[in-house]
């Protein structure tokens, strides 16, 4: 699938998702990052948000004042005129307990593949993620970039509930949570870093398009950093901007 020849899908009369591949696949994705800060930036009426993902912008449209087909011609004109940002992209330092009751899946993963749990912490804390998007719930952080060797499919038995601040991984891709949820991924360790508070301003601390790598830190340190969080402070480093 070309950039001049995405796929128009529609969701119901209220959302249309633009799609430019199959794929997870950071191309892509940098495209469709592009794309959405471009769409959002024509102001088109009968626009009313968008939310990119791996792969695809979806849409949300107010139908009564959309007109699909001039719709489309104009996100094709967006298209040829469209450039990837290529300035360097904001960079957190995220602290991480691993480990215990922080992260109750780190032992099991380490015996999957025959290392130990330090070594499954040093090649999780060793890469730069990127951040993907958000998605899910508010705030949540699907990260590309994850190490291969320590990849494991998501569990057959999804918990009903993991913490907020869950670091985790599932197939190839890592997770930085952001509240309590659900999920079938294993948990590395967690984060006192919130990346989404409804009354803090920005309500979202780490955003698509971002990098992150992870620091690992002592479990002493936890209640500090956490009660620092909870005043709306933001624990994470920001290196790069």
């Amino acid at each position: 699938m070309g950039v001049h020849s995405p796929r128009f899908l529609s969701c119901g009369d209220t959302a249309v998702t633009v799609e430019f591949g199959t794929e997870i696949d950071d191309g892509l994705n940098a495209l469709c990052l592009a794309f959405d800060a471009a769409l959002t930036e024509a102001a088109i009426p009968g626009v009313i948000e968008t939310l990119p993902t791996y792969r695809s912008v979806l849409v949300q449209v107010d139908p009564l004042v959309i007109d699909m087909p001039a719709f489309e011609a104009r996100v094709h004109d967006i298209l040829a005129g469209l450039k990837l940002d290529g300035r360097a992209p904001r960079r957190w330092i995220i602290p991480v307990v691993y480990g215990g009751a922080f992260g109750i899946d780190l032992e099991d993963v380490a015996k999957s593949h025959g290392i130990s749990t330090e070594e499954v912490i040093r090649r999780h804390s060793s890469r730069t993620y990127r951040v993907a998007m958000l998605g899910f719930l508010p705030g949540f952080c699907y990260l590309s970039g994850a190490d291969p060797s320590i990849a494991l499919p998501r569990r057959t038995s999804p918990r009903l509930k993991t913490p907020a601040g869950t670091v985790s991984i599932g197939g190839v891709q890592a997770l930085f949570a952001s509240v309590e949820a659900p999920s079938g991924w294993h948990l590395l360790g967690r984060t006192p870093v919130r990346n989404f508070m409804p009354d803090r301003d920005p309500v979202f601390l780490v955003g698509a398009g971002d990098e992150v790598v992870f620091r690992p830190i002592p479990e002493r340190d936890w209640d500090a950093l956490d009660a620092a969080a909870a005043a709306g402070e933001p624990v994470a480093e920001l290196v790069t901007a």
